[in-house]
């Protein structure tokens, strides 16, 4: 009919993700806006940081089943390295084994881009995998419709060798920022540090006192 035009299938897009390497640990956070097609807010409480382990956690931006598909790979192989070594799996083996699974999808790929970030023997990493299977270690990075929003804030703030405390002040500014100015970003934000204790989410008081400190409102 003229004028009219099918539908296309609703997809769930539209985030902001950050990973921050710190000298004491490595910081997370996402928005937690899910957006199907170009409008419609599909939910405003998404999971978009997933624990992997005790020391190791992703974050997804894209398509919500194509990441979780990657997210309970990780934890499945973690489970199997721990079980078969006695000791858990280096962050930057199960950042490889993100971008095995990505590359072995390349021709019909999966439409995600992740950051892996975990605390080992070595120290604290932050990994980008793309949809494509390319791997890069990272000192910050961000993800989804909002990170050119989140990079003039991480390319102005983020110091090589800050502690988490301060590193998780300036991926909340970050994502923030983002809320304010890009339409698939928004609702509130999660936060989880992982250090040499492990993986911990921030509460909802610690989140709105570093909001209300950077930005007079909680």
């Amino acid at each position: 009919m003229s004028g009219f035009r099918t539908p296309e299938p609703s997809i769930v897009h539209g985030t902001t993700t950050v990973g921050l390497l710190c000298s004491d640990g490595a910081v997370l956070a996402t928005d937690t806006r899910a957006v199907a097609g170009t409008f419609f807010i599909a939910h405003k409480n998404v999971k978009k940081i997933q624990k992997i382990d005790d020391h190791i956690a992703m974050t997804i931006a894209g398509g919500v089943a194509d990441a979780q598909n990657v997210v309970d790979t990780l934890r499945y192989y973690s489970n199997i390295y721990k079980l078969e070594h006695g000791t858990r799996i280096p962050i930057k083996s199960a950042a490889r084994l993100a971008a095995n699974v990505f590359f072995s999808a390349r021709l019909f790929p999966y439409i995600a881009d992740v950051i892996v970030a975990g605390y080992d023997e070595s120290g604290a990493t932050v990994y980008n995998i793309d949809l494509f299977g390319s791997l890069t270690e990272e000192k910050y990075f961000s993800t989804g419709s909002g990170s050119p929003v989140a990079y003039g804030i991480l390319e102005t703030e983020y110091k090589e060798g800050i502690p988490v405390d301060q590193g998780v002040k300036i991926a909340m500014r970050a994502v923030a920022a983002a809320i304010k100015r890009n339409t698939g970003t928004g609702d509130s934000i999660d936060v989880a540090v992982i250090t040499r204790d492990g993986f911990r989410e921030l509460t909802l008081e610690e989140k709105s006192k570093v909001l209300t400190t950077f930005f007079g409102r909680a």
